[in-house]
């Protein structure tokens, strides 16, 4: 049995090292190495690392739907190709390449979340579970029928730092079992329910701006959801500069749902502003607010509301955002 992975995230690596451990894996088709960080430092994905300490081949088309890495794959002569957080698009050519099938290790339950931000998606939705869906791939988007499923449930505290490590875990053992399913020919071939089909498009920094119209229990959703990517933000009157400046904010938050609020509070007002926190007043009168414990300034490290407080000015009444244009500025 031949295996050739297409894979670039981080998330790929527990189930490259379980297929490595089959003996079948025969090569990695990742992303070309890209520029990273500040100083743009040429950097391949952990994948491509992880596969060179293995021995396995390597290959990295700028494009997999080329002639050239269309002739590439085939010479590899694979049973299966593996998808996983890859990155491109598969051409119909690339599909028919292996002998039984390409499939794809997706990191929700599908047909829920379809798309590249499908974990930060189930956090901020607020879903009791979510899990990794081995799918037949298809030319359009996660809509292949389902082979297997694993599930687990949501606590409603992770951020999607912490839910990409757990589904990265939970990958390995419904891939492993779709792939002999489909060799002794008992795999299941689930039809996806479109009527139930939900997208989650890639994210960008400017997704990350806090809507504080809001209610407290979303805002707080969704600084879980962008952490670590895209990260969320708001703006701050700075009073050394004159004018706003964008704030990152982290988690942990705690969410004051039924506050009582006073009667002129508008959606990020400042309510509080102490060394246990800073609490921000969401969506109104009756919305309720979020206590901020850790943020940071621009050109400034992650620090606590304490340390903040002694290099800049923050009172109640102040408003965050800008409540009719968002983060724009």
């Amino acid at each position: 049995m031949r295996i050739v992975m297409m894979a670039t995230g981080d998330i790929a690596l527990p189930s490259l090292q379980a297929l490595q451990s089959t003996g079948q894996l025969v090569a990695l088709i990742t992303q070309p190495d890209r520029p990273v960080g500040r100083h743009q430092v040429l950097t391949a994905p952990r994948v491509k690392q992880k596969a060179l300490t293995y021995g396995l081949p390597v290959l990295q088309p700028e494009s997999v739907r080329s002639a050239e890495s269309l002739e590439a794959l085939e010479a590899l002569k694979p049973d299966f190709v593996v998808v996983m957080a890859y990155g491109q698009i598969l051409s119909q050519a690339v599909l028919d390449v292996p002998r039984i099938a390409c499939i794809n290790a997706h990191a929700s339950l599908l047909p829920r979340h379809r798309g590249a931000a499908c974990i930060q998606a189930a956090i901020e939705a607020g879903d009791d579970e979510t899990g990794i869906s081995i799918i037949h791939v298809v030319k359009k988007l996660d809509a292949g029928d389902i082979i297997c499923r694993a599930s687990i449930g949501l606590r409603g505290t992770e951020t999607a730092e912490d839910l990409h490590d757990i589904l990265a875990e939970l990958a390995p053992a419904p891939l492993l079992q779709a792939i002999r399913a489909l060799q002794d020919g008992t795999a299941e071939r689930i039809e996806q329910d479109e009527s139930l089909t939900t997208y989650a498009p890639k994210l960008t920094r400017a997704d990350g701006c806090i809507d504080w119209t809001q209610p407290a229990f979303q805002v707080a959703r969704k600084i879980r959801a962008y952490h670590s990517w895209p990260g969320t933000y708001t703006l701050y009157p700075s009073v050394k500069s004159g004018s706003d400046k964008p704030l990152k904010i982290f988690p942990p938050v705690d969410v004051f749902a039924n506050m009582v609020k006073p009667l002129d509070a508008t959606p990020g007002m400042v309510l509080e502003a102490g060394t246990d926190g800073l609490i921000v007043s969401c969506g109104g009168v009756h919305g309720g607010a979020i206590r901020i414990s850790t943020l940071q300034p621009p050109g400034a490290r992650k620090m606590n509301v304490e340390s903040f407080f002694a290099g800049h000015k923050m009172m109640p009444g102040m408003i965050l955002g800008m409540p009719d244009a968002g983060c724009a500025g």
